[in-house]
Protein backbone atom coordinates (compact mmCIF):
# COMPACT_ATOMS: atom_id res chain seq x y z
CA UNK A 1 0.00 0.00 0.00
CA UNK A 2 1.28 4.14 -0.55
CA UNK A 3 1.19 5.79 2.06
CA UNK A 4 -1.97 7.52 2.48
CA UNK A 5 -3.51 4.27 2.70
CA UNK A 6 -1.19 3.58 5.87
CA UNK A 7 -2.41 6.67 7.65
CA UNK A 8 1.24 8.30 6.43
CA UNK A 9 0.66 11.96 5.31
CA UNK A 10 3.32 13.58 3.84
CA UNK A 11 3.09 17.67 3.10
CA UNK A 12 0.01 19.27 2.85
CA UNK A 13 -1.32 19.37 -0.72
CA UNK A 14 -4.14 17.04 -1.71
CA UNK A 15 -3.59 13.55 -4.16
CA UNK A 16 -4.50 13.15 -7.29
CA UNK A 17 -7.34 10.87 -7.95
CA UNK A 18 -4.82 7.77 -8.88
CA UNK A 19 -1.57 9.71 -6.64
CA UNK A 20 0.38 8.78 -9.25
CA UNK A 21 1.86 10.33 -12.56
CA UNK A 22 -1.51 8.86 -14.50
CA UNK A 23 -3.06 11.84 -12.94
CA UNK A 24 -1.25 13.46 -15.89
CA UNK A 25 -2.57 10.97 -18.53
CA UNK A 26 0.83 9.75 -18.54
CA UNK A 27 0.25 6.04 -18.96
CA UNK A 28 3.52 3.76 -17.39
CA UNK A 29 4.22 0.23 -18.63
CA UNK A 30 6.99 -2.30 -17.14
CA UNK A 31 8.66 -5.35 -18.05
CA UNK A 32 10.04 -7.26 -15.38
CA UNK A 33 13.42 -9.34 -15.70
CA UNK A 34 13.73 -12.42 -13.61
CA UNK A 35 15.97 -15.07 -14.53
CA UNK A 36 18.38 -17.77 -12.75
CA UNK A 37 20.07 -16.81 -9.90
CA UNK A 38 21.52 -13.59 -10.93
CA UNK A 39 19.40 -11.29 -13.58
CA UNK A 40 17.05 -8.99 -11.83
CA UNK A 41 16.70 -5.81 -13.98
CA UNK A 42 13.81 -4.65 -16.19
CA UNK A 43 12.28 -1.71 -18.56
CA UNK A 44 10.09 1.71 -17.74
CA UNK A 45 8.42 3.12 -19.89
CA UNK A 46 6.32 6.26 -19.56
CA UNK A 47 4.03 7.21 -22.63
CA UNK A 48 2.79 10.57 -22.49
CA UNK A 49 -0.46 11.82 -22.82
CA UNK A 50 -0.06 12.12 -27.08
CA UNK A 51 -0.31 10.00 -30.09
CA UNK A 52 2.93 10.39 -31.09
CA UNK A 53 5.23 12.27 -29.16
CA UNK A 54 7.32 13.16 -32.36
CA UNK A 55 5.18 15.11 -34.01
CA UNK A 56 3.80 16.28 -30.48
CA UNK A 57 6.15 17.73 -28.48
CA UNK A 58 5.89 18.58 -24.93
CA UNK A 59 7.51 22.09 -23.61
CA UNK A 60 10.14 19.84 -20.95
CA UNK A 61 13.87 20.78 -19.27
CA UNK A 62 16.27 18.72 -16.55
CA UNK A 63 18.39 19.32 -13.78
CA UNK A 64 21.81 17.51 -12.39
CA UNK A 65 22.09 17.58 -8.81
CA UNK A 66 24.69 14.93 -8.98
CA UNK A 67 26.39 13.94 -12.11
CA UNK A 68 27.36 10.31 -11.70
CA UNK A 69 24.34 9.37 -14.37
CA UNK A 70 24.26 7.90 -18.21
CA UNK A 71 21.26 9.66 -19.10
CA UNK A 72 20.33 9.60 -23.10
CA UNK A 73 18.94 12.76 -24.30
CA UNK A 74 19.43 14.92 -21.88
CA UNK A 75 21.73 17.85 -23.65
CA UNK A 76 18.93 18.19 -26.86
CA UNK A 77 16.17 18.54 -24.01
CA UNK A 78 17.85 21.40 -22.40
CA UNK A 79 18.58 23.51 -25.79
CA UNK A 80 15.64 23.22 -27.77
CA UNK A 81 13.07 22.82 -24.52
CA UNK A 82 11.50 19.65 -25.62
CA UNK A 83 10.63 15.89 -25.27
CA UNK A 84 10.02 13.80 -28.45
CA UNK A 85 9.69 10.69 -27.61
CA UNK A 86 8.10 8.52 -24.27
CA UNK A 87 10.45 8.22 -21.13
CA UNK A 88 12.68 4.97 -20.22
CA UNK A 89 13.84 4.06 -17.04
CA UNK A 90 16.35 0.79 -16.94
CA UNK A 91 19.91 -0.51 -15.93
CA UNK A 92 23.18 1.44 -16.28
CA UNK A 93 24.30 -0.65 -19.05
CA UNK A 94 21.31 -1.03 -20.85
CA UNK A 95 20.20 2.78 -21.77
CA UNK A 96 22.09 2.23 -24.83
CA UNK A 97 20.00 -0.92 -25.96
CA UNK A 98 16.61 0.51 -25.16
CA UNK A 99 17.74 4.08 -26.69
CA UNK A 100 17.88 2.12 -29.85
CA UNK A 101 14.58 0.51 -29.02
CA UNK A 102 13.04 3.61 -28.79
CA UNK A 103 14.89 5.03 -31.94
CA UNK A 104 13.07 2.51 -34.04
CA UNK A 105 9.74 2.35 -32.18
CA UNK A 106 9.90 6.35 -33.42
CA UNK A 107 10.88 5.13 -37.10
CA UNK A 108 7.84 2.81 -36.93
CA UNK A 109 5.43 5.83 -36.24
CA UNK A 110 7.23 8.28 -38.15
CA UNK A 111 8.32 6.89 -42.10
CA UNK A 112 10.11 10.38 -42.88
CA UNK A 113 12.10 10.44 -39.57
CA UNK A 114 15.91 11.34 -40.02
CA UNK A 115 16.90 12.58 -36.56
CA UNK A 116 15.44 12.08 -33.29
CA UNK A 117 16.52 11.97 -29.41
CA UNK A 118 15.48 9.32 -27.36
CA UNK A 119 15.07 10.01 -23.44
CA UNK A 120 16.63 7.10 -21.22
CA UNK A 121 17.34 7.62 -17.62
CA UNK A 122 19.45 4.85 -15.26
CA UNK A 123 20.47 3.86 -12.23
CA UNK A 124 22.73 0.73 -11.57
CA UNK A 125 20.96 -2.36 -9.91
CA UNK A 126 24.50 -4.49 -9.94
CA UNK A 127 23.96 -5.32 -5.99
CA UNK A 128 20.97 -7.75 -7.40
CA UNK A 129 21.96 -8.38 -10.92
CA UNK A 130 24.48 -9.26 -13.21
CA UNK A 131 24.75 -5.68 -14.86
CA UNK A 132 27.43 -7.26 -17.12
CA UNK A 133 24.79 -9.96 -18.48
CA UNK A 134 23.58 -7.34 -20.30
CA UNK A 135 20.21 -8.88 -20.19
CA UNK A 136 17.46 -6.26 -21.13
CA UNK A 137 17.08 -6.55 -25.12
CA UNK A 138 14.90 -4.33 -27.21
CA UNK A 139 12.31 -6.60 -27.22
CA UNK A 140 11.85 -5.84 -23.56
CA UNK A 141 11.30 -2.04 -24.61
CA UNK A 142 8.49 -3.12 -27.09
CA UNK A 143 7.06 -4.70 -23.95
CA UNK A 144 6.67 -2.52 -21.76
CA UNK A 145 5.07 -0.14 -24.18
CA UNK A 146 2.27 -2.64 -24.99
CA UNK A 147 1.87 -3.12 -21.37
CA UNK A 148 1.36 0.34 -20.27
CA UNK A 149 -1.76 1.57 -18.44
CA UNK A 150 -2.63 4.12 -16.15
CA UNK A 151 -3.07 1.43 -13.15
CA UNK A 152 0.65 0.56 -13.32
CA UNK A 153 2.33 -1.19 -10.93
CA UNK A 154 5.18 0.20 -8.17
CA UNK A 155 7.62 -1.41 -6.42
CA UNK A 156 10.09 -4.28 -7.36
CA UNK A 157 9.01 -4.20 -11.08
CA UNK A 158 10.35 -3.08 -14.47
CA UNK A 159 13.54 -0.96 -13.96
CA UNK A 160 12.94 -1.06 -10.12
CA UNK A 161 13.84 -4.87 -10.05
CA UNK A 162 17.11 -4.71 -9.04
CA UNK A 163 17.12 -1.36 -7.21
CA UNK A 164 18.13 -0.73 -3.96
CA UNK A 165 17.19 1.81 -1.33
CA UNK A 166 18.62 3.12 2.06
CA UNK A 167 19.52 -0.63 1.88
CA UNK A 168 16.46 -1.86 1.84
CA UNK A 169 14.70 -2.94 -1.65
CA UNK A 170 14.12 0.28 -3.74
CA UNK A 171 12.35 0.27 -7.30
CA UNK A 172 9.59 2.60 -8.99
CA UNK A 173 7.23 4.71 -7.05
CA UNK A 174 4.62 7.68 -7.82
CA UNK A 175 2.54 10.20 -5.99
CA UNK A 176 0.34 13.34 -7.28
CA UNK A 177 -0.63 16.48 -5.89
CA UNK A 178 -3.42 19.08 -7.01
CA UNK A 179 -2.48 23.11 -6.76
CA UNK A 180 -5.09 25.67 -7.15
CA UNK A 181 -3.37 28.99 -8.95
CA UNK A 182 -5.89 31.76 -9.31
CA UNK A 183 -8.88 29.80 -8.91
CA UNK A 184 -7.54 27.23 -11.54
CA UNK A 185 -6.53 23.54 -10.23
CA UNK A 186 -3.37 22.12 -11.37
CA UNK A 187 -1.99 18.53 -11.24
CA UNK A 188 1.96 18.04 -10.10
CA UNK A 189 3.30 14.05 -9.70
CA UNK A 190 6.71 12.52 -9.37
CA UNK A 191 7.96 8.98 -10.84
CA UNK A 192 11.09 8.16 -9.39
CA UNK A 193 13.97 5.11 -9.43
CA UNK A 194 15.13 4.66 -6.45
CA UNK A 195 18.55 3.27 -5.65
CA UNK A 196 20.64 5.54 -3.30
CA UNK A 197 21.01 5.68 0.02
CA UNK A 198 22.38 4.79 3.44
CA UNK A 199 20.16 3.09 6.29
CA UNK A 200 20.71 5.64 8.91
CA UNK A 201 19.65 8.31 6.60
CA UNK A 202 16.12 6.83 5.86
CA UNK A 203 13.66 10.12 7.38
CA UNK A 204 9.90 9.18 6.64
CA UNK A 205 7.67 12.41 7.55
CA UNK A 206 9.66 13.95 9.42
CA UNK A 207 10.87 10.85 11.25
CA UNK A 208 14.55 9.50 11.64
CA UNK A 209 13.38 5.98 10.77
CA UNK A 210 16.49 4.67 9.78
CA UNK A 211 18.42 5.32 12.78
CA UNK A 212 15.67 3.30 14.49
CA UNK A 213 16.33 0.31 12.20
CA UNK A 214 19.93 0.42 11.82
CA UNK A 215 20.04 -2.99 12.46
CA UNK A 216 17.54 -4.41 10.47
CA UNK A 217 19.22 -7.27 8.18
CA UNK A 218 20.15 -6.31 4.76
CA UNK A 219 23.17 -4.34 5.20
CA UNK A 220 25.70 -4.04 2.68
CA UNK A 221 26.28 -1.04 0.56
CA UNK A 222 28.31 2.52 1.32
CA UNK A 223 24.81 4.37 0.80
CA UNK A 224 26.03 6.07 -2.95
CA UNK A 225 23.80 4.97 -5.69
CA UNK A 226 21.49 6.95 -8.03
CA UNK A 227 17.66 8.27 -8.47
CA UNK A 228 15.84 9.30 -11.90
CA UNK A 229 13.05 11.43 -10.81
CA UNK A 230 10.47 12.26 -14.07
CA UNK A 231 8.29 15.19 -13.01
CA UNK A 232 4.65 16.09 -14.65
CA UNK A 233 2.59 18.75 -14.82
CA UNK A 234 -0.77 20.22 -16.38
CA UNK A 235 0.35 23.59 -15.62
CA UNK A 236 0.78 26.10 -18.61
CA UNK A 237 4.80 25.71 -18.06
CA UNK A 238 8.05 27.20 -20.19
CA UNK A 239 11.14 25.40 -20.46
CA UNK A 240 12.88 27.50 -18.42
CA UNK A 241 10.00 26.84 -15.65
CA UNK A 242 9.97 23.41 -15.82
CA UNK A 243 13.94 23.68 -15.20
CA UNK A 244 12.63 25.35 -11.99
CA UNK A 245 10.13 22.83 -11.67
CA UNK A 246 12.98 20.37 -11.95
CA UNK A 247 15.12 21.58 -8.88
CA UNK A 248 12.22 21.19 -6.57
CA UNK A 249 12.09 17.29 -6.83
CA UNK A 250 15.42 17.78 -5.21
CA UNK A 251 14.04 19.23 -2.33
CA UNK A 252 11.81 16.14 -1.77
CA UNK A 253 14.69 13.70 -2.09
CA UNK A 254 16.25 15.66 0.37
CA UNK A 255 13.38 15.30 2.88
CA UNK A 256 13.74 11.18 2.69
CA UNK A 257 17.58 11.43 3.64
CA UNK A 258 19.24 11.76 0.42
CA UNK A 259 22.40 13.51 0.47
CA UNK A 260 23.96 13.48 -2.98
CA UNK A 261 26.71 11.22 -1.58
CA UNK A 262 30.30 11.14 -4.47
CA UNK A 263 29.23 8.58 -6.72
CA UNK A 264 25.36 8.94 -6.86
CA UNK A 265 23.77 10.23 -9.60
CA UNK A 266 20.47 12.58 -8.89
CA UNK A 267 19.05 13.31 -11.77
CA UNK A 268 15.34 15.15 -12.76
CA UNK A 269 13.21 15.95 -16.03
CA UNK A 270 10.08 17.55 -15.90
CA UNK A 271 7.58 18.05 -18.74
CA UNK A 272 4.58 19.88 -19.07
CA UNK A 273 1.18 18.48 -20.86
CA UNK A 274 -0.23 21.50 -21.27
CA UNK A 275 -0.17 22.28 -24.68
CA UNK A 276 1.85 20.16 -27.90
CA UNK A 277 4.49 21.55 -29.96
CA UNK A 278 3.65 20.24 -33.63
CA UNK A 279 7.28 19.12 -34.92
CA UNK A 280 8.50 21.84 -37.31
CA UNK A 281 6.74 24.48 -36.16
CA UNK A 282 7.16 27.25 -33.52
CA UNK A 283 4.62 27.06 -30.56
CA UNK A 284 1.50 29.20 -30.43
CA UNK A 285 1.18 32.14 -28.40
CA UNK A 286 -0.28 30.70 -24.97
CA UNK A 287 -0.68 32.15 -21.72
CA UNK A 288 1.85 30.40 -19.57
CA UNK A 289 1.65 30.96 -15.49
CA UNK A 290 3.74 34.23 -14.13
CA UNK A 291 6.95 33.71 -12.19
CA UNK A 292 5.31 34.79 -8.94
CA UNK A 293 2.84 32.00 -9.03
CA UNK A 294 4.56 29.09 -9.22
CA UNK A 295 5.68 28.62 -4.95
CA UNK A 296 2.78 26.17 -4.78
CA UNK A 297 3.84 24.16 -7.88
CA UNK A 298 7.25 23.61 -6.20
CA UNK A 299 5.86 22.77 -3.07
CA UNK A 300 3.61 20.28 -4.60
CA UNK A 301 6.89 19.17 -6.61
CA UNK A 302 8.42 18.28 -3.51
CA UNK A 303 5.89 17.01 -1.83
CA UNK A 304 5.26 14.38 -4.62
CA UNK A 305 8.63 13.23 -5.17
CA UNK A 306 9.27 12.63 -1.40
CA UNK A 307 6.19 10.29 -1.19
CA UNK A 308 7.20 8.75 -4.62
CA UNK A 309 9.87 7.57 -3.35
CA UNK A 310 8.64 6.67 0.29
CA UNK A 311 5.89 4.60 -1.97
CA UNK A 312 8.61 2.72 -3.77
CA UNK A 313 10.19 1.14 -0.36
CA UNK A 314 6.70 0.88 0.84
CA UNK A 315 5.55 -1.53 -1.89
CA UNK A 316 8.37 -2.99 -2.89
CA UNK A 317 9.01 -6.98 -1.83
CA UNK A 318 12.01 -8.77 -0.63
CA UNK A 319 14.48 -9.76 -3.59
CA UNK A 320 17.30 -12.10 -3.48
CA UNK A 321 19.57 -12.22 -6.64
CA UNK A 322 23.35 -11.99 -7.43
CA UNK A 323 24.19 -13.91 -4.01
CA UNK A 324 23.00 -10.61 -2.02
CA UNK A 325 19.31 -10.34 -0.82
CA UNK A 326 17.91 -6.78 -0.80
CA UNK A 327 14.61 -7.12 2.03
CA UNK A 328 11.60 -5.28 2.08
CA UNK A 329 11.00 -2.13 4.33
CA UNK A 330 9.59 -3.74 7.90
CA UNK A 331 6.57 -1.70 7.07
CA UNK A 332 4.77 -2.71 10.39
CA UNK A 333 7.55 -1.68 12.53
CA UNK A 334 8.00 1.45 10.63
CA UNK A 335 4.28 2.26 11.36
CA UNK A 336 5.25 1.92 15.46
CA UNK A 337 7.77 4.18 14.57
CA UNK A 338 5.76 7.13 13.49
CA UNK A 339 3.17 6.11 16.22
CA UNK A 340 4.98 6.48 18.91
CA UNK A 341 6.14 10.47 17.42
CA UNK A 342 3.20 11.53 16.82
CA UNK A 343 3.02 10.94 12.99
CA UNK A 344 0.41 8.51 12.43
CA UNK A 345 -2.91 7.69 13.41
CA UNK A 346 -3.82 3.70 13.60
CA UNK A 347 -6.98 2.18 13.51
Amino acid sequence: MKAPELGIRIGLHEHGERNSIADLGVMVGHTTLIEGENIRTGVTVLLPPVKNPYRERLFASTFVMNGFSKPIGFVQVNEIGYIETPIALTNTLSVYTVANAMVKHMIELNPDLKSVSPVVMECNDSYLNDIRKMAVREEHYFEAVKSAKLDFEEGSVGAGTGMSAFEFKGGIGSSSRIVEIDGEEYTVASLILANFGGREDLTLAGVPVGLHLKDSPGRGTSGKGSISMVVATDAPLTARQLKRLAKRAVVGLARTGGYAYHGSGDIVLAFSTAQTVPMGKEPELVSFLPDNSLSGLFRATAEATEEAIINALLQAKTVEGNGHVRYALPVEKVLEILEKHGMIERA
